[in-house]
């Protein structure tokens, strides 16, 4: 698939909707959230800053799945997808399209970052470079590190690590240590949603030359990794309870663990794996607004 192959389309809403995949949002709504608590736990919250934190993260996160779309579909990854169609593989729209909506994203994001930047500190410009780059190179450059089979490592330590500590660093000017410590929890849960994911496209990526880590470890080994991302992440919250005993509502979210871990172990696969990355998302959501809650308490 290439550039002069696409024919030039304007979509209608709902399809640049979809592409910008806000059903996955949980996996950067929550861990926002719970650095905010962890924010709030410790002093006021600033609610310009807050806004401006989540204006840069959802900038950067909303345009990284755009230039995804972009890159995946124009060395063909899209082509013959299991799960939902993208923009370019699709044909809905063409490259130029759809990278024009990421840049304008990142564009986005970029501006809150400066703004940040000038009120709070400029080391907010070393987290905006590191988000520009970081999704980027993703899917996008000679070398992406998302066929390389570091996709996970990377969720983990945006999703998780970054997502969490930088509101919490907005606000208090450091980033305390129960902020880390809460951050893992979601780390793993942002893996899992990953895990699912590519679970599901092991066949396409590995026929398209994207050697994700499900491609290297094989459909039983990734079911596997992905209960073991899950129960990693309520073991880690308990953890945690033990300094922030507000850390226990967290078990609040086991039953939203029960379907994707039965749809997972239970060898769905290709489109049956759909759920799963739904049900996921919403364990997510579920598991951090309690982490969030228990945390602001």
């Amino acid at each position: 698939m290439t550039l002069q192959q696409q024919p030039v389309r304007h979509g209608a809403v709902r399809s640049w909707v979809a592409g910008a995949r806000l059903k996955t949002l949980p996996v950067t709504l929550a861990p926002l959230a719970v650095g905010l608590a962890v924010a709030t736990e410790a002093g006021t919250v600033d609610r310009w800053h807050a806004a401006l934190t989540a204006v840069l993260v959802l900038g950067f996160v909303l345009g990284t799945n755009f230039f995804n779309d972009y890159s995946d579909g124009i060395r063909g990854v899209d082509d013959h997808r299991a799960g939902p169609a993208r923009l370019v593989g699709s044909g809905r729209a063409t490259p130029r399209q759809v990278f024009r909506h990421g840049l304008v994203l990142y564009a986005v994001g970029a501006l809150a970052g400066l703004v940040l930047a000038v009120l709070v500190s400029w080391w907010v410009l070393a987290l905006t470079a590191s988000l520009a780059l970081g999704g980027w190179f993703y899917t996008g450059g000679a070398r992406p590190y998302g066929y390389r089979g570091l996709g996970e490592a990377s969720i983990f330590l945006y999703h998780g690590v970054v997502f969490v500590c930088a509101p919490a660093a907005v606000q208090l000017g450091h980033v305390p240590p129960i902020a880390l410590g809460a951050s893992v929890p979601l780390g793993f849960l942002a893996v899992a949603l990953l895990t699912t994911n590519n679970l599901r496209d092991i066949p396409t990526d590995a026929a398209a030359g994207k050697i994700t880590l499900a491609v290297r470890m094989g459909a039983g080994p990734t079911r596997r990794f992905y209960s073991l991302c899950v129960a990693a992440a309520f073991v880690s919250a308990l953890l945690l309870a033990s300094a922030r005993p507000g850390a226990f509502l967290v078990l609040g979210a086991v039953p939203f663990a029960v379907l994707p871990m039965r749809r997972v172990l239970g060898g769905a696969a290709g489109r049956e794996l759909i759920p799963a990355l739904e049900h996921t998302c919403l364990l997510l959501l579920a598991f951090g607004s309690l982490q969030a809650i228990g945390l602001a308490l």
